[in-house]
């Protein structure tokens, strides 16, 4: 009996209408990104594990996939190494190659590698796939697309504004109501300094950035559990209760963090960001740091896991649907110095398509007209005349009109449900008497109203 075929969990198939509705986000998003002069570049599906390792944190290299080495990978690994050798040392002797976990880090290595090609400030863009060792869950996968924007090479934080920007324009295209979470990892850090711990801020960002999920008391369990002592956490709880509007928010933190100077760093980031921000909408409130337009809220629990981050992190969630970040990103200062290239500043954001997919689903936000690509199919009644209808289908295809043939000329009623089913919106039958006039019956599958066109009315009717 022949094995029942499957796919591997956290993967997906995508029948035609899911990939117009896919190119329809994809498009959109690209056509935003041009917009403010960004290019389009592509990285490998693989990179040398030397590369993506270490980036993303602990819990980002254990969901890292691994490539085998290819021929025999065994031959490098003894009987006595496979009994007693770590999960790492062995990984190192039989892998060499990982799936990319993100575009972000295959793209500091792409500016360091071409760094005598491109001109900086750099803005690019990145559209493809990447892969995560996931619990898959509802919208969770392991294979998912990104769609990047980042700007490396400036430090001004107008980058970040317009990011900003692009979030709002995006979303607003797409008809999607969300609110985008920003944060400062500068913040963070002068948070942890003033509650004493300044070497644990991995732990704790890690920590808090599961506050959405977990809640507050496992987060403080967490931090607990991770060594740090009851007195620091009891001083974090008023931070992480902090309310009132983003400029009530920043003026409560700039007292809290009064002897951190990172933290009051960050404090000014953000103050920066939001006046730029405000003055940028038609009629922004210069004096709150409020930003019109787009939802914008200081949210301290965003932290973003990547070790990479160390100014403005952002995450963006719809509004009216239960799911997680659907963009997400921030800036960071030395991520290619990790590749020989330091002290290059980079900003940047990511779309995940996939669930932005699952978002215009749930809402029903997709154009109706997504349906079909092809504008006219022809329907004939027999073998001369499906070569006459071959003849037209050129001739309009030369125009640029997207035409079908059917196969076959089967029975009428079958070739209709076809035109149907695919959600064409004209059919040309060809007859006989149609052929003999030179013209074809043109039928509307909307109205059901039925014509006969010569060739120049047809493509008249086509919109040439």
């Amino acid at each position: 009996m022949a094995q029942k075929p499957s796919i591997p969990k956290g993967t997906r198939d995508f029948s035609p209408i899911e990939m117009a509705r896919r190119n329809y986000i994809f498009d959109t998003i690209k056509s935003v990104f041009s917009l403010y002069g960004f290019q389009q570049i592509e990285t490998p599906a693989m990179e040398n594990l030397s590369t993506l390792m270490g980036k993303y944190g602990e819990e980002g290299d254990k969901l890292l996939f691994k490539i085998l080495n290819s021929g025999d990978w065994k031959s490098a690994v003894t009987h006595e190494a496979l009994d007693n050798a770590t999960i790492g040392a062995l990984t190192s002797k039989v892998s060499e190659k990982g799936l990319r976990y993100d575009l972000t880090v295959p793209f500091a290595r792409f500016v360091v590698q071409h760094r005598e090609e491109i001109q900086f400030p750099f803005k690019r863009y990145q559209i493809q796939p990447v892969w995560r060792a996931d619990r898959p869950q509802k919208g969770r996968y392991r294979e998912f697309y990104q769609c990047d924007v980042d700007v490396v090479g400036t430090n001004s934080l107008l980058s970040e504004v317009e990011l900003i920007q692009i979030v709002e324009e995006v979303y607003r295209r797409l008809g999607i109501r969300v609110s985008l979470h920003i944060n400062n990892r500068k913040i963070l850090a002068g948070i942890a300094e003033v509650i004493g711990q300044p070497e644990r801020i991995i732990d704790i960002t890690v920590a808090i950035d599961k506050l959405d999920k977990i809640g507050i008391d496992n987060v403080n369990k967490e931090l607990l559990d991770k060594g740090l002592p009851q007195e620091a956490v009891n001083a974090l709880q008023p931070i992480l209760h902090l309310s009132g509007t983003n400029t009530e928010k920043l003026d409560q933190l700039e007292n809290i963090l009064a002897a951190s100077e990172t933290g009051l760093k960050g404090i000014e980031e953000l103050r920066t960001i939001f006046a730029l921000y405000a003055q940028s909408t038609q009629d922004g409130n210069l004096g709150t740091y409020e930003p019109c337009g787009l939802q914008v809220e200081l949210d301290l629990c965003l932290a973003r896991g990547l070790n990479y981050y160390t100014g403005a992190i952002f995450e963006v969630k719809a509004l009216d649907v239960q799911m997680g970040s659907i963009t997400g990103g921030g800036r960071y200062d030395n991520l290619t110095g990790i590749f020989g290239m330091p002290n290059v500043s980079g900003v940047g954001i990511s779309f995940g398509a996939d669930r932005i997919y699952d978002v215009l689903s749930e809402l029903n936000l997709y154009p109706e007209n997504l349906q079909s690509t092809t504008q006219l199919l022809f329907a004939t009644f027999g073998e001369q005349e499906l070569l006459y209808a071959l003849r037209w289908a050129k001739a309009l295809r030369e125009k640029g009109i997207s035409v079908e043939v059917y196969p076959e000329p089967t029975k009428m009623k079958k070739q209709m449900g076809y035109a149907d089913s695919k959600k064409i919106p004209f059919v040309a039958i060809v007859g006989g008497d149609e052929m003999a006039a030179g013209k074809v019956m043109l039928k509307d599958m909307h109205s059901g109203e039925q014509q006969l066109v010569a060739l120049e009315e047809l493509m008249a009717k086509m919109g040439i």
